[in-house]
């Protein structure tokens, strides 16, 4: 099914079908509209964070989704206040304009929307709406990195940098070229959070009457992709009962308790951890979006059909995620975290090339990483630690990076098949992600809970991104 907004029909494309879903309200088509309201509406501190730091100067429906973890969102605004309107490398219509052409790569309108106006408003030159042959030789030589930072970003290399910057008149600085990485970066995860949790377009709040989409340039909406908006109890429907989904929240916990004493009892040698690393990289090829059980067969991303207003912002649309692990393959290469980490190597880099971005992200990654209200679900005082290092290290192994401390095993006990499903779409295509996909995993926990998991996510998709990016422009530099 695919969603106009515009129109709000949904074409079923194999007869041609017109339906009409229902309106939905609020900032997300996956969680209802109070729970949403009741996590941020009487928040004090959200509001003062949305004057300081928002870019539009308004509570958007992003803004009011992360709300419902205001430590986080805080973190989150300092950074991307920070990578848009502070001191940088990038004059402040560049950057908008590679968040569109980085949110293009995933057919995200909530965000090019949103872009095209900040690039308006910034003076940005309008002619360069008109899709990429429009702007300097410059930007458009980011296109190659920004379609490997998207899908395949183990392929770049120091040969990628030195073209970029080494081409004489429309050469790249390196603080240019950190500044426009971490910006592509954040723009590729944030298209994933926008569909991993059903964001729905915005509201005029000068209206009452619906939706206005941000129309700048006639721009519409209709490449949204995806069942977001269909409210259909024959396509949300589950079929498991309440005591099934109770029994799994329980059987979670018991493995989550087991593994814990398991540890304290004895380590697996480093050939055992590094064989279950390689055995979860392989297992992630049998996940497939969409691909399992009840979920319909997708259609690949250049089977898709792309609306010409996105399309003139991308470059070889067909280019798309590749599992990182080849079938056939017997030696594949890994990315050792401890070769190359954020901590130690990543961090100072960045820093190095764009002062104090890396002190911001830094306290995000940590900010997602450790969240924590030591609930899961209706139980309190659960310690969650496992759990959110199986779901950011589980983004890592599909992107081919490998703990050598960290025991794989765990992720294949922790994180159920309908789980990895919904990890992997909303990582690797985020365009396809669904409501049926969105509720078919953990079905008595609280929506809440499962926004921090888009959030790490999110986090854990941006960090793979930018180690790959920068390790290549350290090799460049050595």
């Amino acid at each position: 099914y695919r969603v106009c907004g515009n129109c709000r029909k949904v074409p079923r494309q194999e007869k041609r079908v017109q339906v009409s879903p229902p309106l939905t309200r609020g900032p997300s088509a996956f969680i209802p509209e109070n729970e949403v309201m009741q996590a941020n509406g009487l928040d004090e501190r959200t509001n003062l964070l949305v004057e300081e730091y928002s870019t539009s100067g308004r509570l958007d429906n992003i803004t009011q989704v992360m709300s419902i973890h205001t430590q986080y969102l805080e973190s989150f605004l300092r950074s991307q206040f920070y990578m848009l309107r502070m001191d940088g490398p990038l004059p402040l219509p560049y950057r908008h304009y590679i968040a569109i052409m980085a949110a293009a790569r995933h057919q995200c309108s909530y965000l090019i929307n949103m872009h095209v106006d900040e690039f308006l408003k910034t003076g940005g030159i309008a002619e360069w709406l008109n899709g990429l042959e429009y702007i300097p030789q410059r930007l458009k030589n980011l296109n190659e990195i920004n379609k490997l930072l998207a899908h395949r970003p183990w392929l770049i290399t120091k040969e990628h940098i030195q073209k970029l910057v080494k081409t004489g008149e429309n050469n790249w600085s390196l603080p240019e070229l950190v500044h426009a990485v971490v910006l592509l970066a954040h723009y590729h995860a944030l298209a994933s959070f926008v569909f991993g949790s059903g964001i729905n377009p915005e509201r005029d709040p000068d209206t009452s009457n619906g939706l206005r989409l941000i129309a700048v340039n006639n721009f519409c909406v209709c490449d949204l992709a995806n069942d977001n908006n269909i409210e259909n109890a024959s396509l949300t429907s589950s079929n498991f009962g309440i005591a099934d989904s109770l029994s799994e929240l329980e059987a979670l916990m018991e493995r989550m308790k087991r593994l814990q004493e398991d540890k304290e009892d004895e380590e697996a040698s480093q050939e055992e951890m590094a064989t279950r690393f390689e055995k979860e990289k392989k297992e992630s090829l049998l996940v497939i979006s969409g691909g399992i059980c009840a979920f319909p067969v997708q259609f690949s991303f250049d089977d898709e059909i792309v609306s010409t207003d996105v399309s003139r912002y991308i470059e070889d649309p067909g280019f798309g995620y590749k599992d990182f692990a080849r079938r056939g393959e017997d030696h594949l290469p890994t990315f050792r975290a401890q070769d190359y980490t954020w901590e130690n190597h990543g961090f100072s880099l960045v820093n190095r090339l764009y002062s104090d971005i890396g002190h911001l992200l830094d306290e995000k990654f940590r900010m997602v990483y450790n969240l924590t209200y030591n609930t899961m679900a209706t139980h309190e005082d659960v310690d969650t630690t496992t759990l959110r290092r199986a779901l950011f290290n589980y983004v890592h192994c599909m992107y081919g990076i490998r703990y050598d401390d960290y025991d794989y095993g765990e992720v294949n006990q922790l994180l159920e098949r309908s789980l990895k499903v919904y990890i992997k779409t909303v990582t690797c295509y985020p365009e396809r992600t669904t409501k049926r996909m969105y509720d078919s995993y953990w079905r008595q926990f609280k929506h809440s809970e499962k926004v921090h998991v888009n959030l790490l996510l999110m986090e854990a998709r941006m960090q793979a991104e930018l180690l790959y990016a920068l390790r290549a422009i350290t090799r460049h530099l050595t």
